[in-house]
């Protein structure tokens, strides 16, 4: 999936100025004083009535007759026998379908199926207001209605971005700037607290219950991991990075290019929510490796990671930065990347393949090794020179 040489390079930097919170917040607070073991995650605008929803249950094995019911109510000027379908594959936990009328996918809905099991890790309401909240700030396509087992939305022009792209200084740099906009989104009426920690006990909690019993032997105990989640948590929590409204899962094929408007988008925003500003960075820095062979080579060296974060400053400030903000953000941001990546689609896939018994320890391996390189391998998995970073003093 190339991305077109000619693409229009971007505009002259935009600057983003938050909105003035409301006297009940604070953008700061630190999140063993906001959080506690019970909380959740604050709740966005109240649920927009526009939204129609459809009791209409689409079966994940067979999507087409239920994905074209819903077309019928959602587009009923539609002639049923001229209605296109594409299937997406690229998802890991839910299933995805486009339906359109036309050669260009001008007017084309997406139907998206939830994974099985998805429930277990995933508030759905919550991401509905998510997903309204975004679109309110123009970064998220528009939302058509919900069903009892998904939703239907706008399909987002672009090509969705692999690992070899998110490293080209000006996609990266479309990349910095959308995500400042999205960290200055604030719901009003909420206080902010970073979900972390919470979705982590909860992630703990159904690996002893799913999975435990069956672990590899080269796969530390789950006793093990929660030692040094524990570490972590007392460590990261101390480095004051702000709580922002974050994306929480910015995989390469969440991110859409439009070469024609010389803009980014980011889709998928079942883990959005209030986190940690450099847990959201250094998540998608960890993207850098790739998926499916992942190459920890290939995580952005400081040269790089510096270029970003100063373009993501200078936009979230609207003024000039200084090398010794960059150079803070950029020990924040390393730390988090150390950590665990606890709202990644990719443990919500592995739950769901628990049912299959015989299949334990490959998950566990899954799950532990690779989807948790900060907790499970520590510093030997983050680049040749993780160690200064760890312990450089803010």
């Amino acid at each position: 999936m190339a991305v077109p040489p000619s693409a229009p390079q971007p505009r002259a930097s935009f600057h983003l100025r938050r909105h003035t919170p409301c006297p009940q917040c604070s953008w700061g607070m630190e999140e063993k004083a906001a959080a506690s073991a019970g909380c959740r995650e604050p709740p966005g605008p109240p649920r927009a009535a526009a939204v129609a929803y459809f009791g209409i249950s689409v079966d994940p094995d067979d999507i087409l007759p239920g994905a074209l019911r819903l077309i019928q109510e959602l587009r009923p000027h539609w002639k049923p026998e001229q209605v296109r379908t594409k299937r997406f594959t690229d998802g890991i936990t839910n299933k995805l379908v486009a339906c359109y009328v036309e050669e260009d996918m001008q007017d084309c809905v997406l139907v998206r199926v939830y994974g099985e099991r998805t429930e277990l890790l995933v508030d759905r309401e919550n991401e509905v207001r998510n997903f309204q909240l975004l679109r309110a700030h123009g970064c998220a396509p528009r939302l058509y209605c919900t069903f009892q087992n998904g939703l239907c939305y706008e399909y987002m022009q672009g090509v969705a971005l692999g690992p070899e792209h998110i490293r080209e200084p000006r996609l990266f740099r479309l990349i910095a700037l959308e995500m400042a906009k999205i960290h200055t989104i604030h719901a009003n009426g909420s206080l902010p607290k970073p979900t972390l920690w919470h979705k982590m006990h909860n992630y703990f909690t159904l690996v002893k219950n799913e999975i435990n019993p069956s672990l590899s032997a080269d796969v530390p105990k789950v006793e093990v991991l929660e030692l040094e989640l524990a570490w972590l948590k007392e460590h990261l929590s101390q480095l004051e990075s702000p709580v922002v409204f974050c994306h929480n899962d910015l995989l390469c094929k969440n991110i859409i290019y439009d070469s024609i408007k010389g803009h980014v988008r980011f889709i998928d925003y079942e883990y959005a929510g209030y986190n940690y500003q450099a847990f959201d960075i250094g998540n998608h820095f960890n993207e850098f490796a790739g998926v499916n062979e992942v190459d920890y080579c290939l995580y952005p060296a400081r040269e790089t990671q510096l270029q970003w974060l100063h373009y993501y400053l200078q936009a979230q400030k609207g003024m000039a930065v200084t090398p010794r903000e960059v150079e803070r953000l950029y020990v924040q941001v390393n730390k988090f990347a150390l950590g665990p990546s606890c709202v990644s689609s990719t443990m919500t896939a592995s739950l769901q393949c628990c049912r299959v018994g015989n299949r334990h320890g490959e998950i566990a391996r899954l799950i532990l090794s690779g989807l948790f390189p900060g907790v499970s391998l520590l510093l030997g998995s983050l680049g040749p020179h993780p160690e200064p970073v760890l312990h450089h003093p803010l």
